[in-house]
């Protein structure tokens, strides 16, 4: 990897030549890559290959305004947690805090001074930093304090391997939050980290101490039941789903959130596929879920070579 390679990558998205020369100048000693686009697209565009540890966005732009910026970095996984400073001549209070709820990090307007700027940039790439350091070595979800995907991916092989060495049983749970972007989309992103954190906490409050909750990726999680077969794991998923339809949530009260659930589960181990191949067929059970109307439990009672999925209830 090259020097330049190695160095984060700062993004400046802004129509205006002058704050592109201006910045351009005066930022050009900074230990950081530059790089700079006139518009939303462009930028969003260039994402796709190189993801920035940092984005300085005005808000106030022709055709694809900052706030959609916002909306369309936030809504992509690879992204989600990339800190955004904005840079913008709009004062009014309503405009930050709409930046704020939609996730901007932080908010400078406009004329800036350069020596505050450079060390809000320096202060947003520490923490960037440090929480990319967090994520790559712990097994722990920064936002639920459940485990994460890596986690996931060793218990889960784990347990396999186990059950199907000693022809236990073990069931898999893949939950998925309905409709989840149209919450970021309307009620922001912070209402939509509430909603997660929120099932969080009632996947905990549902399972037992020796089942393992983790959150897969975005609004997915997995919950790892040993010792149980299909049926039994359904009735945790039933009242994981009916606890989450009660819910209530401070920053939408009117607004009702549910799951689907998948689950494929077996009273022999030993006799069912690998934990890949599992996996896929509790995935494949949310899908029936999902496409059956959402809000509901489906299982898949493992069989070596059959699919026969059904209904919780």
């Amino acid at each position: 990897m090259s020097q330049e390679q190695s160095k984060p990558l700062v993004v400046l998205v802004d129509d205006s030549a002058d704050v592109h020369r201006l910045i351009k100048a005066r930022l050009r000693s900074e230990p950081y890559e530059l790089a700079s686009y006139v518009n939303g697209p462009d930028a969003l565009d260039a994402f796709k290959a190189r993801v920035p540890s940092l984005v300085l966005l005005d808000l106030d732009m022709p055709g694809m305004d900052g706030f959609a910026v916002i909306r369309a970095i936030k809504a992509t996984p690879a992204m989600a947690s990339t800190p955004i400073v904005i840079l913008s001549g709009l004062t009014e209070s309503q405009d930050k805090v709409a930046a704020f709820d939609l996730g901007a990090t932080d908010y400078v307007t406009k004329p800036f001074d350069f020596s505050e700027l450079r060390a809000r940039i320096r202060s947003a790439l520490r923490v960037e930093h440090l929480l990319r350091l967090l994520a790559e070595r712990a097994e722990v979800d920064g936002l639920t304090g459940l485990a994460n995907r890596a986690a996931f991916n060793r218990r889960w092989t784990q347990e396999v391997a186990e059950g199907q060495r000693y022809g236990r049983k073990l069931s898999l749970a893949v939950l998925d939050i309905d409709h989840f972007k149209r919450i970021n989309d309307t009620f922001g992103h912070p209402a939509g980290d509430e909603v997660i954190q929120g099932f969080a906490n009632i996947i905990n409050a549902s399972i037992r101490d020796c089942d393992i909750a983790c959150r897969y990726g975005g609004e997915e999680f997995c919950v790892i039941m040993p010792e149980t077969g299909p049926d039994d794991a359904s009735v945790v998923g039933e009242r994981i789903r009916a606890a989450m339809a009660q819910a209530v949530w401070p920053k939408h009260p009117e607004h009702t959130v549910t799951v689907s659930v998948g689950i494929a589960g077996t009273v022999a181990a030993e006799a069912v596929p690998d934990a890949a191949a599992w996996l896929e067929r509790a995935d494949k059970a949310l899908y029936a879920a999902k496409h059956g109307g959402r809000n509901r439990v489906m299982i898949d009672p493992l069989k070596a070579g059959v699919t026969l999925l059904k209904m919780a209830g």
